[in-house]
């Protein structure tokens, strides 16, 4: 099983990050997206956030028309933060691919 969640607002982190861990724990092995755009780009620099990320086995994404938006240098994420060009059309290739789309 593949899935994508989507996030692009602060609040929904917290929200986003247990659905993801929930989901893992149903279903081991499934293939797991989180796609961060908009002002959400932002939680990749919050400390709690990156603690629970580093935890997940998960494939974290960020817009990077996103990051450039809220002056955010790819330096300043983590490694296991992979950049795209443009949230939007990773969002499509995904679910072209077949991903389940979830946007808690």
């Amino acid at each position: 099983m593949k899935v994508i969640f989507h996030i692009d607002e602060m609040s929904k982190w917290d929200l986003t990050l247990k659905n993801v861990k929930n989901f893992l724990n149903e279903k081991t092995g499934a293939t797991i997206e989180i796609l961060a755009n908009a002002e959400a780009v932002k939680g990749y620099l919050d400390e709690e956030n990156i603690k629970k990320i580093e935890e997940l086995n998960a494939n974290f994404v960020a817009c990077g028309n996103a990051l450039k938006g809220n002056d955010i240098k790819k330096e300043d994420l983590i490694e296991k933060i992979k950049v795209v060009p443009a949230g939007v059309v990773e969002l499509a290739e995904k679910q072209s691919e077949g991903y389940a789309y979830i946007r808690p």
